[in-house]
């Protein structure tokens, strides 16, 4: 099976740790290279500017989603000219009543292109098969909600 390393990295450059004011800004360093800078999200006390938990975890879904419809689209012959999505992830509580993401919506806007063009019921068994067959989606308790753009 594989195996996927994140390198997280913070340290306490202030003068205190209070909780109001100690800096949440940190590193994540994936096996490729690449450094991302992350916060807590604005409403915990992080920066707006950086990437947070919780726009990483719909990142993730949405770019599992699209991922795996891809390769459904491909594997069906259509050819996508372009896929963009606009996906939310909604905190809440849970019914432990405890904070969670609890709803990610995916909106999927997708281009096809060529002679050989699916009509919406098709589109909507792909996006289905996505859903049933994305790792990240298989992997976690939040609700997914895809609402496709036609």
């Amino acid at each position: 099976m594989s195996e996927y390393k994140v390198y997280l990295s913070w340290k306490n450059e202030g003068e205190d740790f209070i909780y109001k004011t100690y800096d949440r800004s940190h590193l994540w360093k994936f096996e490729g290279g690449t450094l991302i800078k992350a916060s807590a999200a604005p409403d915990y006390l992080g920066k707006a500017e950086l990437v947070n938990p919780e726009e990483a975890f719909a990142a993730s879904l949405a770019s599992c989603h699209m991922l795996t419809f891809l390769a459904i689209a491909s594997m069906k012959k259509y050819t996508v000219a372009t896929y963009e999505d606009n996906a939310v992830a909604k905190l809440g509580k849970n019914e432990k009543l405890k904070m969670a993401v609890t709803t990610v919506y995916l909106r999927p806007n997708i281009v096809f292109k060529g002679d050989n063009l699916p009509d919406n019921t098709t589109i909507d068994e792909m996006h289905h098969r996505a859903h049933q067959e994305c790792f990240i989606a298989n992997s976690v308790l939040t609700a997914i909600i895809i609402e496709p753009v036609y």
